[in-house]
């Protein structure tokens, strides 16, 4: 073998490519200050790259939903016969009647100290809404994130390592069947087979909700889980679907490397060369998908909490929407954007400390 083919996270450094480190004063310019140097660069620029794509999430959040036919003051009477000075009273507590552009700043002055300012219809600051409903969000994306990603590496392991098999072709075509159904669909077929009861199925879980009030103590733990359940496994069967896609297709491309041959001329196990030398290697695709996935705990299922009716972000979303609540719809937009663009920022920044090539 002519060259040394083993990618940058199973060679073993013995040697410093660039030769020995120079001694004396001159050592802190050597490449391993170089190194560093570049490595802050890079962190920099993701963090700018971060901090321009906020404010443009700022701007399209407030934007973006004027663009909506409804007018909000009309929504909030209910259809009752209103006078035009109530509607233009109205407009004015809210400050609907400014010019856009100072409602812009003011929106923005006021984002920038975290006001995202008063729901139309709760009455309360769209903060404070947010804080209340995110418990219930990150109990329901956060227990089925920890699942399907678990799982989805796991399966997607096995049936690339034992490619062409049974079980590769089960698999397989099960996860791109449960890929492209829509999460609410699925939902909505969970609740019609397992909630209201289908020929010798009864119905057994609750149809929406996070609880049925009156419990306490372990019991409204266990009144919970009730409810979580057939939501958590419309979450985890889209999500491990996924998964297990993309870390098969990533563990398929590693199969023919050299360094796997290598490590099986060595004398290691099947077992150990998938584990200590594909697998790791593999992971990095799958690395920024599990970053992606875990900007989306925060940012809720909108669709699956609305068929569900469970009381966190994405059922809060839902319901400023059909208002629609502007202020609430903002503030909920820009979180949820936030979520995913700190996401992706994070596992930029941790990329190359998985793949030293990444950043240079």
């Amino acid at each position: 073998m002519t060259a040394d083919s083993t990618p940058a996270l199973v060679r073993n450094a013995d040697a410093d490519p660039e030769g020995p480190a120079p001694a004396g004063p001159s050592a802190a310019r050597g490449p391993r200050a170089r190194d560093t140097r570049a490595y802050l660069q890079y962190v920099a620029s993701r963090i700018g790259g971060a901090i321009v794509s906020l404010f443009a999430v700022l701007v399209t959040s407030f934007f973006l939903f004027r663009l909506l036919p409804s007018d909000p003051v009309k929504q909030m009477t209910g259809g009752r016969r209103v006078s035009a000075e109530q509607l233009q009273s109205l407009r004015h507590q809210f400050g609907l009647d400014l010019p856009l552009w100072k409602q812009f700043t003011s929106y923005v002055g006021d984002a920038l100290t975290g006001d995202f300012g008063t729901s139309y219809q709760f009455h309360a600051p769209v903060i404070d809404k947010i804080i209340e409903a995110l418990p219930a969000t990150l109990l329901l994306t956060g227990t089925a994130y920890v699942l399907y990603t678990a799982l989805g590496i796991w399966l997607g392991t096995r049936t690339a390592w034992r490619n062409g098999s049974t079980s590769d072709r089960f698999h397989t075509a099960f996860a791109l069947t449960l890929y492209s159904v829509p999460s609410f669909w699925l939902g909505l077929l969970l609740i019609i087979v397992f909630s209201v009861g289908v020929g010798p199925i009864p119905g057994m879980f609750p149809t929406g909700g996070m609880e049925s009030g009156g419990e306490s103590g372990f019991g409204y733990v266990l009144d919970v889980a009730h409810h979580l359940i057939l939501p958590v496994i419309t979450l985890v069967a889209v999500g491990y679907a996924q998964t297990l896609l993309v870390m098969r297709s990533s563990l398929l491309d590693e199969m023919g490397s050299d360094y796997l041959t290598t490590a099986r001329a060595k004398g290691l196990r099947d077992d150990v060369v998938r584990r200590k030398h594909a697998v790791p290697n593999a992971m990095l695709p799958t690395f920024t998908l599990m970053f992606v996935n875990l900007g989306h705990v925060v940012a809720g299922q909108i669709l699956v909490e609305t068929v569900f009716s469970w009381p966190g972000l994405g059922g809060l979303f839902y319901q400023a929407l059909s208002v629609p609540d502007l202020p609430l719809v903002q503030g909920l937009f820009f979180v949820f954007a936030t979520a995913v663009i700190l996401a992706n920022t994070l596992a930029d920044v941790l990329y190359p400390l998985l793949d030293p090539r990444v950043g240079r």
